[in-house]
């Protein structure tokens, strides 16, 4: 019994270290691909399992212009904005903002009229903003406020990618809707890619090489898969909440491994970035539910759909 409770938490929990590490990848992979060919790569390769897995009944429901669309930007150029940032910036500031597109969610959410926050969730807006506000001040580590910039507005892509995916993934299989949206993200960075960085080079290197397999096996479709499985079992306010490890394991290898700043502003404005995210997504009476009998199958709540790492993380 205490396996089958535990074991949903524990794919949260992996989910959410193996998306953080998504930013510090994607840093050492820029120097052996440039950011298009990179999400060319990235999202070409993923898709590739996902096609062959959701079958083609449940492709041909997805293969839509509105869907497609939304894969090239929601997937493609959320994804060249932020890489093109983090070559501009720091793992550590990246790996912050990042971590505010639940919030940037949270508020589309409540402006549009789909959802609702309390004064704790408030709080814990401002207190996130102003946590990105002193470390984007303090600057060091190659930190650039361009960099900061490009990486925010992926961020806010990808809140309005969460905002307009539910209507897409109505009446479809999830895991076909993400095949094809991975695809179109592949796709619609070819032709760019081309003309800005020209033809692709296989990185000479061995460190660019191993960031790439891992952006594509553990930054996108191991806790694509581990998220999913979790869901099926908890709830989403309690499953939302673990998504805050993916700063903290960014900023942490930005610290440790890269050598990024980390002063009483960094310290100040990191702390308050976690402590907004944790505001925000408070479980509202999540609960683990009760365990499944062993050899059950569950009906399954929605697969989740990866962003900006997505879960990573994409």
């Amino acid at each position: 019994m205490r396996n089958l409770r535990s074991g949903p938490l524990s794919a949260l929990i992996v989910s959410g270290v193996l998306w953080g590490i998504t930013v510090p990848l994607t840093k050492v992979a820029l120097d052996g691909l440039g950011p298009m060919w990179l999400t060319v790569v990235r999202f070409g390769i993923a898709a590739l399992p996902l096609l062959v897995m959701a079958g083609r009944t449940e492709l041909r429901k997805a293969w839509r212009p509105e869907i497609l669309a939304w894969g090239a930007v929601g997937y493609g150029a959320v994804i060249v904005l932020q890489s093109v940032g983090i070559g501009r910036t720091s793992v550590a500031h990246a790996s912050l903002i990042v971590g505010l597109i639940p919030v940037l969610g949270a508020i589309a959410a409540v402006v549009l009229g789909r959802g609702g926050a309390g004064r704790t969730g408030w709080i814990g807006f401002g207190v996130a903003f102003l946590g990105i506000a002193l470390v984007a001040g303090a600057g060091g580590g190659g930190a650039t406020l361009s960099g900061d910039l490009l990486v925010f507005v992926s961020a806010a892509l990808s809140a309005a990618f969460l905002m307009v995916q539910p209507g897409l993934l109505a009446g479809r299989r999830p895991l076909a809707v993400t095949a094809v949206q991975f695809t179109a993200a592949a796709l619609a960075a070819v032709p760019v890619a081309c003309l800005t960085e020209g033809a692709p080079a296989v990185p000479a290197a061995q460190g660019p090489l191993l960031a790439l397999a891992g952006l594509i096996i553990a930054g996108t479709l191991i806790p694509y898969w581990l998220f999913a499985y979790a869901q099926a079992w908890v709830a989403p306010d309690l499953a939302g909440a673990f998504l805050n490890i993916e700063p903290v394991i960014g900023f942490g290898i930005g610290v440790v491994l890269f050598g990024d700043p980390f002063g009483p502003l960094q310290m100040a404005g990191g702390l308050a970035v976690i402590a907004g995210l944790v505001l925000t997504t408070l479980p509202q009476g999540g609960a683990v539910p009760p365990p499944p009998e062993p050899g059950a199958v569950p009906e399954p709540r929605p697969e989740p759909v990866l962003v900006g790492q997505a879960t990573a993380g994409v």
